[in-house]
């Protein structure tokens, strides 16, 4: 197992890291699952300039001090009195060894008050349901569509 931690995005050098990963594992994920012309509206500097604008409730994922992964947290604009995993993302060569897991274990820790979790997951991105499945993770039947034409469904944590 690659030797790695997990800490709170503080820095403004950890911000720009963080915008890198985003931007790269967007592209890595979602080529094929979103329209090309939104994809290239997903620039480096835009997601630098999100990383810096909502800096709260953000861990990293480092490997030999380098981030490669994220996730975001926070109450769900959705479903009352639930959290709400908002964001993770890895690196697409550091999938397959366990750290995306790591990632989502210690994302999850932090809603110690309350075990609604929710977060939601593109139709077709079928790598990302099975991930959450293994979690507990399941469908709950919600749909959204958001502003850019993505349909989501929303999964519960049980």
């Amino acid at each position: 197992m690659i030797e790695y931690e997990i800490c709170q995005m503080m820095t403004e050098d950890e911000m720009d890291e963080k915008g890198y990963v985003h931007w790269k594992s967007w592209h890595e994920t979602y080529t094929g699952l979103m329209s090309d012309d939104y994809l290239k509206n997903i620039t480096l500097e835009k997601c630098i300039k999100m990383a810096h604008k909502w800096p709260q409730n953000t861990f990293l994922l480092k490997v030999d001090n380098k981030t490669i992964g994220f996730s975001c947290i926070g109450k769900s604009d959705d479903i009352e009195n639930a959290n709400e995993v908002i964001a993770i993302y890895l690196l697409k060569e550091y999938h397959g060894q366990k750290l995306g897991y790591s990632l989502l274990n210690e994302t999850i820790s932090k809603f110690a008050d309350n075990d609604k979790i929710v977060l939601w997951v593109l139709n077709g991105n079928d790598k990302a349901i099975h991930f959450y499945k293994r979690f507990g993770f399941d469908f709950n039947g919600n749909q959204k569509v958001l502003p850019f034409g993505v349909e989501l469904q929303m999964e519960m944590k049980k």
